[in-house]
């Protein structure tokens, strides 16, 4: 290969990834959003606050599916939730999923909010985890700062977006089935969702995603939410 076609393969690379890279703008955590609770709260917390890696930093993001703005979609397989913008824009978050065989996918709705929910843990978790049939709200509670409830055919799937005391999982997979958050992202997510908010969880492993809108072609299709 010719010097040439080396040295212009190179620049094309380059403004390539400069064209990636422009596309994200990543969000710091604005705290003036956090209620007096939630700066008490999280002050509290004993847990260790790992950063998030990079990639599963709050950012924005272009978006390429066909879900309209103010919708929720997530992606299991690359570990983002989006929040569906206007003019081809969403907010990507980083999360914690659970793994294949936990996983729930489908079009669900938001059909309650809580902030600093209490934890009723599922009998399978009960069982599968040794954790108590209950646990308070508070600033080490699993759930975390706030609560989205996933509902379909007007029933809980059972299935929740929700704060974490771990976040050093964020951007794996693991047992439990929710989709977990960062405390300070659920804060974020949770004041711009509203109850009714439609929420897309992509089937993993069978080529959706963002850049693959499988699912948001073939549309809602009857479903009853």
């Amino acid at each position: 290969m010719s010097s040439f076609k080396v040295t212009f393969g190179i620049l094309a690379a380059g403004l390539m990834l400069s064209g990636c890279m422009q596309a994200t703008t990543y969000e710091a955590t604005n705290t003036a959003a956090f209620k007096p609770r939630d700066k008490e709260l999280l002050a509290k917390t004993t847990y260790v606050k790992t950063p998030v890696a990079e990639p599963f930093r709050r950012a924005i993001v272009e978006y390429h599916r066909k879900e309209a703005p103010g919708s929720i979609v997530v992606d299991s397989d690359n570990h983002y939730l989006y929040y569906v913008l206007n003019d081809g824009k969403a907010i990507r978050y980083g999360i914690t999923v659970g793994e294949e065989a936990m996983a729930w996918s489908g079009i669900a709705k938001v059909g309650s909010m809580t902030e600093w929910p209490a934890w009723h843990p599922t009998p399978g978790e009960i069982s599968r985890l040794g954790v108590p049939t209950f646990v308070a709200p508070g600033p080490d509670n699993p759930m975390g700062s706030r609560a989205m409830y996933l509902y379909s055919g007007g029933k809980d799937t059972l299935f929740r977006i929700h704060g974490t005391n771990q976040p050093e999982y964020i951007g794996s997979s693991i047992s439990s089935g929710c989709i977990r958050m960062t405390n300070e992202d659920v804060i974020d997510l949770y004041n711009r969702v509203k109850l009714g908010t439609i929420v897309v969880v992509l089937e993993p492993k069978h080529g959706d995603s963002p850049y693959k809108p499988q699912m948001a072609l073939q549309g809602a299709g009857g479903t009853t939410y």
